[in-house]
Formats: C-alpha cells, sequence, structure tokens
C-alpha cells in the first residue's frame, strides 16, 4: 500500500506516518497460512513536534470481515500543521493547517491466496493526493512460503497558497489573515509503484522477509515553497530563487528482514534496507527491535534504527551563482544526513467487562525520539550572524509520541 504524503510545506513525516501505519494495521502484508485480518478497531492520537513544527491528530482505524472470505477496512487520519520546516521559513509567512486522509481497503480469501485493493484520499489546502493499490499473495509450500505482488498508482494536485492580495498588507513575520490557492500556480505529479515480497519461514522460531520495490515518479516533483539560494553581495549574502526539479524520478529499495522468537516467548527482529534513486540520492536503514511479554498482559518494545544517505547531484546548501545549472535543489530532503531513531513502547492487554462481543482490547504507548544531523544543509537563518554559507550546520531533534487502543471483536 502506498503511505500518505510525507511533506507538507516541508514537514518531515516518514517516521511518525510509517510507525502509525504499522500500528494501525494499514499496511498491506500477507497473513501467513492465508487467514483474513480479525475484525477489530483502532483510535488513535498522534504527536511530533520538532524543529519549531508541531504535527498532531486522531486517526480512527475499523476492519470488518463479510463471511468468510472478505475483510473490509477503513481508516481517518488526521494531520494539524503548525508551522514550515527550517528551510521553507525563508520564504513562508507563518501558517497552521489541516491535512486530512480517508483510506478504504478490502481483502479478498480464495484458496490460499489473498487478493487486495484499496483507495487512499489525502487533501489539504494547498495538496491533494489519490492512491489505489492492489497486491495479490499466495501461500504455498505447506503454508511456510508467502510471496506477494503490489502495484499502485498515484495522482497529486498541486497548489500554491498565498496571502490574499485583495486584503490589506499585513507586518512581516506574522501570520497571514487570509490564505488562498494562488490562481496562477496549478501543478500535476503521477506516481507508479510495484513491490515484489518474500515471507519464508526457516525453522519453528526464525522468519525471513525480502521485499524490492520500484518507483518512477513523473510532473512537478519540487516543492513550490522551498527556494534555493545563490550568492550575491550585500544583504545577507544570498538571493532566493525557485528550485528546478527534473520532471522524473526512478527509485529502487531492496530490504531484508529477519525475526527471532526466544525461547523465553520474547522476539528479536534485524533488518536492513537499500535505497538509490535517479536524483543520486542512496541511503541505508538499519533496524533492530526487540519484543518482550513481561507480566500479566504487558508486552514491552524496544527499537534502534539508523540511517544514513547522500545528497542529490543537484542539491547544494548555496550555489556559487544564479542559474548555476539545469537543476538545482535546496531541500533539505535532498541533503546529506545521518539519523538515529530510538523507540520504546508498551501494550497492555485487558478484558471489557460486561461487554461479551468484545474478544480483546488493549492499550498502546509509543514514544520515539528523532535526531537528524545534517552534513550539508545549513541554519540560513543565522545568515545575518554568521554569514552565507558559514552558518552552523542543522540539527534536528524531534518527539513523536502515539497513543492507541485496539479492540478485537
Amino acid at each position: 500500500m502506498a503511505a500518505p504524503r510525507a511533506d507538507t510545506r516541508g514537514v518531515r513525516l516518514l517516521p511518525l506516518l510509517a510507525r502509525t501505519l504499522l500500528a494501525l494495521g494499514m499496511v498491506a502484508v500477507p497473513a501467513l497460512g492465508g487467514v483474513l485480518p480479525e475484525d477489530e478497531a483502532d483510535v488513535m492520537y498522534h504527536s511530533y513536534s520538532g524543529g519549531d513544527i508541531t504535527v498532531q491528530g486522531p486517526s480512527v482505524l475499523i476492519r470488518k470481515k463479510v463471511g468468510d472470505n472478505l475483510s473490509l477496512t477503513y481508516n481517518y487520519y488526521e494531520d494539524m500543521i503548525s508551522s514550515a520546516s527550517i528551510d521553507v521559513k525563508l520564504s513562508a509567512s507563518p501558517y497552521h493547517e489541516i491535512r486530512k486522509q480517508n483510506s478504504f481497503g478490502a481483502d479478498f480469501l480464495h484458496g490460499k491466496t489473498t487478493y487486495s485493493v484499496g483507495y487512499i484520499h489525502s487533501r489539504e489546502p494547498d495538496y491533494i493526493a489519490d492512491t489505489t493499490y492492489y497486491s495479490v499473495s499466495q501461500d504455498m509450500f505447506g503454508d511456510l512460503t508467502t510471496i506477494t505482488l503490489g502495484y499502485r498508482r498515484g495522482w497529486d494536485n498541486v497548489y500554491r497558497d498565498i496571502c490574499n492580495p485583495a486584503l490589506p498588507a499585513h507586518p512581516v513575520g506574522t501570520e497571514c489573515p487570509q490564505i488562498i490557492n494562488d490562481p496562477t500556480f496549478h501543478q500535476r505529479a503521477d506516481h507508479w509503484g510495484y513491490t515484489f515480497g518474500l515471507t519464508q519461514i526457516l525453522t519453528r522460531n526464525l522468519l525471513a522477509n525480502v521485499n524490492y520495490e520500484i518507483d518512477t515518479d513523473q510532473g512537478y516533483l519540487a516543492n513550490p515553497y522551498r527556494e534555493i539560494r545563490y550568492a550575491s553581495p550585500g544583504g545577507l549574502g544570498f538571493t532566493l530563487a525557485p528550485q528546478v526539479y527534473p520532471g522524473t524520478r526512478t527509485s529502487n529499495a531492496a530490504s531484508v528482514l529477519l525475526k527471532y522468537y526466544l525461547p523465553w516467548r520474547a522476539a528479536l527482529t534485524g533488518s536492513y534496507r537499500f535505497y538509490h534513486d535517479t536524483f543520486g540520492v542512496t541511503g541505508s536503514t538499519l533496524e533492530t527491535d526487540y519484543t518482550l511479554p513481561v507480566w500479566k498482559g504487558w508486552i514491552f518494545d524496544g527499537s534502534v534504527r539508523y540511517y544514513t544517505q547522500t545528497h542529490a547531484t543537484f542539491y547544494s546548501d548555496l550555489f556559487p551563482y544564479a542559474n548555476y545549472s539545469n537543476f538545482m535543489a535546496r531541500d533539505r530532503e535532498l541533503a546529506a544526513f545521518d539519523s538515529w531513531t530510538l523507540g520504546v513502547g508498551a501494550s497492555y492487554q485487558f478484558q471489557v467487562p460486561q461487554v461479551p462481543w468484545i474478544h480483546k482490547s488493549t492499550a498502546n504507548i509509543r514514544y520515539d525520539r528523532l535526531m537528524i544531523d545534517y552534513k550539508d544543509f545549513r541554519d540560513a537563518l543565522l545568515a545575518a550572524e554568521y554569514g552565507a554559507g558559514r552558518e552552523p550546520l542543522y540539527k534536528l531533534d524531534a518527539n513523536i509520541l502515539e497513543v492507541f487502543l485496539s479492540i478485537w471483536y
């Protein structure tokens, strides 16, 4: 299944959204043995705070089987975003906006084959994204092996918010009293994705999963609020100019995961993922996770994730002069950086008295600490103090919190 849009005026939400989707069961991972997911309802609150940005909101998931062969899923997800990221603040006014996402999915089981289909609609004032996804998974060799093939197709409409020019000018640095879409700006982006997955039970205690994914994006792939900067005399020592991106991007990602079930009912997971795209970005992710049931329904989880990437070939924090090359970007997501994510979580299983139709219920909490060190992206807001190109390298520390309640009925 395609992930929701991960960037709102430069807010990097992938770690939060990926963990959220896993928590809510919205990622299309086949169940071993050709079994449909159980009837379930989740209610969640999520919060991201870092880089002077706060993103928070609710999410609700409902999954219901219809007969023995069909399972239907609905998910509502909302982000309330407080501000722009640091590389957008050079040119954007303070603002608040809300992104709302609705997802619908269906899984159909026929023998040992599961067919999945779904639709995702995400909307915010300046970005509308629609995605459909399809997958088929087949269990074989005594249900020890599961092969999954997936396809997704996305259509995005990109707009740009501006302060209503019909209103009186507002003081610099203050929030615009009325934001509207720029009538002169409307762009499109199209996305295609193909996935292959193999899950293999190697021993009674060891499970392996291998995935390969190829994605192609075409159209407007930049951010209308981000701008490059190039060296110029006077003032702060730089001048802003629009970014110029290629019109296509193709990425490849391969990952391998091993999960080992320990004798004391705990589980240890290790994974590695390699990524490369035609922008020149190469990334590697290493992650380990330890899950331990402890006492009377309590389960604790701890994880460590390390990620590193190179910068895009047309990225620069400060270009030497205007029109330096055909393509130019100062998007911090295309910069070189290292990041660590340390996470802890807890789940408590309990029974709801006097409600016999609820078979099981859990209360869950998850906290992640995200720490990013940029290697070639500087805090341009400090140019007046240090000089253009000599500002400190930017560091981002973020706190991610998720609290959710799940019931199976």
